[in-house]
């Protein structure tokens, strides 16, 4: 029987995912480059990735960069980017249906806990989650399964009791080594990644009420994609 839900958060709960990236963009763009998206996707849903921008573009300019004023021009370019942001479609009405089911909520996300928890507040949806772990909380982020072990521990309920809602390869990965169903809902950066683990396909999460997905988690239901 499912009893809780545990959410990804950067792409899924908020699309912070394309902000950030466009905000790179424009970065690389003033310095004359051009950032590789093939490189970027490696680091979606993980805070271990392999590519790190100020690195890369300090080398591709044969420069040395100042990483401080890297990073606060990231922060206003993401700003500007999302002033207008709202939740990914689907997502209220999930919680919402969460509560009315008695389903406990976490979310287990790569980032750290003030970003996390400074877009919760500012949605103004922190109050419907039981648990929040993010990369602070364990020693390994996604693609290893911890942040979702620990999410369960805090929760309660074993993984067999449990849907994770990802976006990327290595979220994906991270849920199902830690023996969850789960459900992939990609955005506009990851759609073309090999999903190929998830048990279900969703373009968003409206596509499907929050009851069918968990008679899809059922294990006498095969899943199927959306």
């Amino acid at each position: 029987m499912i009893r809780a839900l545990v959410f990804d958060f950067d792409g899924l709960i908020v699309d912070t995912e394309v902000p950030i990236f466009r905000a790179w963009q424009r970065i690389y763009r003033e310095h004359g480059q051009e950032l590789p998206l093939e490189r970027w996707l490696t680091i979606i849903g993980t805070a271990a990735g392999p590519f790190d921008p100020v690195i890369d573009l300090a080398e591709k300019t044969g420069t040395k960069l100042d990483e401080t004023e890297l990073k606060a021009l990231e922060v206003l370019y993401y700003q500007e980017a999302t002033a207008l942001q709202q939740l990914l479609p689907g997502v209220l009405d999930y919680l919402i249906a969460a509560r009315e089911l008695g389903l406990k909520t976490a979310v287990a996300s790569s980032s750290t806990r003030k970003w996390v928890m400074d877009h919760l507040n500012r949605f103004g949806i922190g109050s419907h989650f039981d648990a929040i772990v993010c990369r602070e909380d364990v020693k390994r982020t996604k693609p290893d399964p911890d942040l979702y072990m620990t999410a369960l521990a805090r929760l309660g309920v074993s993984p067999s009791e449990a849907i994770a809602f990802e976006d990327s390869t290595n979220g994906v990965h991270a849920a199902k080594a830690a023996g969850l169903f789960c459900v992939v809902v990609p955005n506009l950066l990851t759609v073309d990644l090999d999903l190929t683990e998830a048990d279900l396909r969703l373009l968003s999460l409206d596509a499907m009420p929050l009851r069918e997905v968990i008679k899809e988690a059922s294990p006498v239901r095969k899943p199927r994609a959306r």
